[in-house]
């Protein structure tokens, strides 16, 4: 998954309770209605990805992050209007922890898709999550599904990381941690502030934190209109689009069943790469790719039941 993801995403790695018996069976158009949602929100991720990296020979990787996370903070703080007043040491130091883990995860991503290819990117950034989830289960169950997304990267780099970029593998695993500490600092600020208000504050803060850095990187080209046009298109479809989509979705999915489809994050990323960017898939890639998206399957599923 791209790294910005709605604050209600946290709970992906949580099994949902069981739900209360309905009346009547749901029809398939209202089953479908959610998991149409967040694979649409999944797809404009990824293909905005796509753009960032369609971008960056422009204003470089740093400026496109400043430029996407910039965006965003203002859509969310004109609609979320939080409030400042009132908030505790505890609430300020979650927000700020949490909007590190944003910028970090955010700066890192986008430094590993300049480098290597964006299906690769993600596959390897989704580690730190599926280790989140490894970790918490406890279970052997769940260290078998890590050994096989292991065996997954272990085909990605070639057997020995000669057939990709080293540097570039390190910035998406550093993603993938950053985005395990932004679950964890999600769901803690989703529990102390209302609607998305942690969310657009710590989206503030990441943006404070990367833009002195992109304006470093890239300088008066942040502001070429045609630039500026891109980073905010990149926003949308990175940022706020799918943030809408998923927290509809999730007032009518489990938490376990979105799990699940965003496990499918690294192929819409490798189509993404693939019809954007022109970033072929050898057969081994595909397979690759195949194991991680099954082995985070698979860990959602133990954990939810248990085995």
């Amino acid at each position: 998954m791209d790294p910005i993801a709605p604050a209600d995403a946290a709970q992906a790695l949580a099994p949902a309770p069981a739900p209360a018996p309905a009346a009547t069976a749901p029809s398939p158009r209202a089953r479908f209605g959610p998991v149409g949602l967040v694979l649409a929100g999944g797809i404009s991720v990824q293909f905005g990805a796509a753009v960032a990296v369609w971008l960056m020979p422009r204003v470089g990787a740093l400026g496109v992050v400043s430029l996407r996370l910039l965006v965003a903070a203002a859509v969310l703080l004109v609609v979320c209007r939080p409030r400042v007043r009132g908030l505790s040491r505890g609430d300020w130091g979650t927000v700020l922890v949490f909007g590190v883990a944003m910028a970090g995860m955010n700066g890192l991503f986008y430094q590993a898709a300049d480098r290597i290819p964006l299906g690769a990117a993600v596959t390897l950034e989704v580690l730190g999550p599926l280790a989140l989830s490894v970790f918490a289960a406890r279970r052997l169950a769940s260290a078998l599904w890590a050994g096989i997304a292991l065996c997954g990267v272990a085909l990605l780099s070639g057997g020995g990381f000669g057939g990709i970029d080293l540097v570039g593998a390190a910035f998406a695993l550093g993603a993938g941690a950053m985005w395990a500490a932004y679950i964890v600092f999600s769901a803690r600020t989703g529990a102390r502030f209302p609607r998305a208000d942690g969310l657009a504050l710590a989206m503030g803060v990441a943006a404070v934190l990367m833009l002195p850095l992109g304006i470093a990187d890239a300088g008066a080209k942040l502001l070429v209109p045609s630039t500026l046009a891109l980073g905010a298109a990149v926003a949308l479809m990175s940022s706020v689009l799918p943030y809408t989509l998923e927290m509809l979705a999730l007032r009518r999915l489990p938490n376990s069943v979105f799990a699940v489809l965003m496990s499918l994050e690294p192929a819409i990323a490798a189509l993404a790469g693939f019809l954007v960017l022109h970033q072929s898939l050898s057969a081994l890639d595909a397979l690759a790719i195949s194991l991680v998206i099954v082995a985070s399957m698979g860990a959602v599923r133990s954990q939810v039941t248990g085995k």
